[in-house]
């Protein structure tokens, strides 16, 4: 009797708030293990198109119904993003923005759940255990970076991102940067280290 194939899937993946350095993470680990890195948010466009959304159409939608209706309108878009991310790049390093990882209708991050099962390492970052030191922390970054606070129409995203429980249910491990260099983490983050 044979043995069924291996699923092949990305070797780790990032996930977590805005501003906690998953790009940054992403690049220096892949880098360090001459490993592709992919950054769903750069490169889900192409997902996005396959099942009807782009971010033309998140900008309307924000227009006609405000940000926090169109980014649950958005959703199955981005459980399908990162169901085809994870299928198409065996090996990679990966990370998740915020919103592929943070749902509202429990099918999508069910969608995602499976998806990721087939990944062997899903890292949550956070900057800090003390959720209060965490926001203030994610919310500096994110002004500084960004430009943006992420309180937008009165609701706060950053701190949905930090307190959604789905996320959490998904990372086999949390890790915390505190005031870690990328580098310092880097090296927490790969076998051995």
């Amino acid at each position: 009797m044979s043995r069924p194939a291996a699923v092949e899937a990305p070797w780790m993946v990032l996930i977590g708030p805005a501003g906690t350095g998953k790009t940054t993470l992403g690049r220096e680990i892949a880098a360090r293990t001459r490993r592709p890195f992919v950054d769903l948010d750069a490169a889900a466009d192409g997902y996005y198109a396959e099942a009807g959304w782009s971010i033309d159409k998140l900008r309307e939608r924000i227009t006609a119904v405000g940000r926090l209706a169109a980014e649950a309108e958005w959703e199955p878009a981005r459980a399908h993003a990162v169901a085809r991310a994870v299928a198409d790049h065996p090996g990679a390093v990966m990370a998740l923005g915020a919103g592929h990882t943070s749902y509202t209708d429990h099918r999508h991050l069910v969608t995602v759940r499976t998806a990721l099962s087939r990944c062997p390492d899903q890292v949550r970052l956070l900057p800090s255990p003390n959720r209060e030191i965490s926001l203030s922390v994610l919310r500096r970054r994110c002004t500084e970076s960004k430009g943006r606070s992420w309180i937008i129409d009165g609701h706060d995203f950053l701190a949905g991102w930090l307190d959604d429980p789905g996320t959490e249910q998904l990372a086999t491990r949390t890790i915390y940067t505190r005031d870690e260099t990328p580098a310092q983490t880097t090296a927490r983050l790969l076998p051995g280290g």
